[in-house]
């Protein structure tokens, strides 16, 4: 039976936590070293921020070093970085004289998540990277071939529909949600929405909204995250789950195309107006497992229009939920991604 080590974080509802538990119901043996064990980006006083900083470095190869305890340990025929920002490229090299070394690279850039990235990711045996355009990307900047396409995909545990009951859901439900990262984009097409239509009842949940300068959003903005079951649960209590898609950033030949939400918000029995792009529309059947917007004037025609046909809407998320179990499901992307490491001689 095959070894795999995983390395990333395992917080529930995170996407590597998703792919490291499909590898299990695969059937591969698999040991996890979690990087938020050792690194600590969550502080919120000062005090804490101040000794972290100062430390960083220290927690960095402590984290460096479970990793490579694990790998004495364990003995893997494969190991699997999760993104890997802190991983240090002299550590990866060691590594990789006792086990094949494979990255699952999330993100729109590699230039924003640290200084070590550009330097460990051409020394992988292979990469996976979640964005069509990261292709071009790795081999125009880092001159990397070795590199697959692969989207996410929901993890059955997590995303699935929750019915909130109680506080949970006066809370949670809302006409139109928006769960995800402040980005400038985003915050323009909500604040667009809201002028448009100022009765709607929205909600807007995650990371970095402090810096929203729209001051018609400020009720709807919950300064909070969402994560595991309550972000499963609120997709299924807003009536309208918003897709908005991150913008271009620096070291990124394109802004985001699809995103993880693509697949959680249908998996979790939701509702999905989606950003039209190119890839997006070519996951569901247009008006039928998901609805598509391009532009402001088209996001608030579409929203006016499905508040007032509920029974569209649950046309909508059981056919789109039905897509989702069909073909998208996390499982499948590890499948997918052991069988192109065997193709490739990786994994034997």
């Amino acid at each position: 039976m095959h070894k795999i080590l995983c390395v990333g974080p395992q917080w529930r509802g995170s996407n590597a936590a998703a792919l490291f538990k499909a590898f299990s119901r695969l059937n591969y043996l698999v040991d996890v070293v979690d990087e938020n064990y050792y690194i600590n980006l969550n502080n919120r006083k000062l005090l804490t921020k101040i000794i972290d900083k100062v430390f960083f470095y220290q927690h960095v190869i402590e984290f460096n070093e479970a990793v490579s305890r694990s790998l004495n340990i364990f003995q893997p025929d494969l190991i699997v970085i999760y993104k890997g920002a802190f991983v240090i490229p002299a550590y990866l090299e060691q590594w990789k004289k006792k086990a094949k070394a494979v990255n699952v690279y999330p993100d729109v850039s590699y230039h924003t998540h640290g200084k070590y990235l550009p330097h460990t990711l051409p020394l992988y045996d292979w990469i996976f990277t979640t964005k069509t355009f990261g292709l071009s990307d790795m081999k125009s900047e880092l001159n990397i071939d070795k590199a697959s396409f692969i989207p996410h995909g929901f993890d059955p545990d997590i995303h699935r529909p929750l019915i909130a009951s109680g506080r949970l859901k006066d809370q949670l439900t809302c006409q139109v949600s928006f769960i995800g990262t402040h980005s400038l984009k985003k915050e323009q097409y909500l604040s667009a929405l809201l002028n448009a239509i100022p009765s709607l009842d929205l909600k807007i949940w995650g990371n970095g909204w402090h810096k929203s300068s729209s001051s018609n959003l400020v009720n709807a903005i919950q300064n909070n995250e969402l994560v595991g079951d309550l972000y499963a649960m609120a997709i299924h209590a807003s009536s309208i789950n918003l897709g908005i898609l991150s913008e271009q950033v620096q070291g990124a030949s394109s802004g985001d195309l699809i995103t993880s939400r693509t697949f959680h918000i249908p998996a979790s029995g939701g509702f999905m107006l989606h950003e039209r792009t190119v890839e997006s529309i070519q996951y569901y059947k247009e008006d039928s497992e998901a609805v598509f917007f391009e532009g402001t004037e088209e996001l608030i025609q579409k929203v006016q229009y499905y508040l007032t046909k509920a029974s569209e809407r649950k046309q909508v998320c059981q056919n789109g939920r039905t897509r989702a179990l069909a073909e998208h499901s996390i499982d499948q992307r590890a499948e997918t991604l052991l069988n192109t490491l065997k193709n490739k001689n990786i994994l034997v």
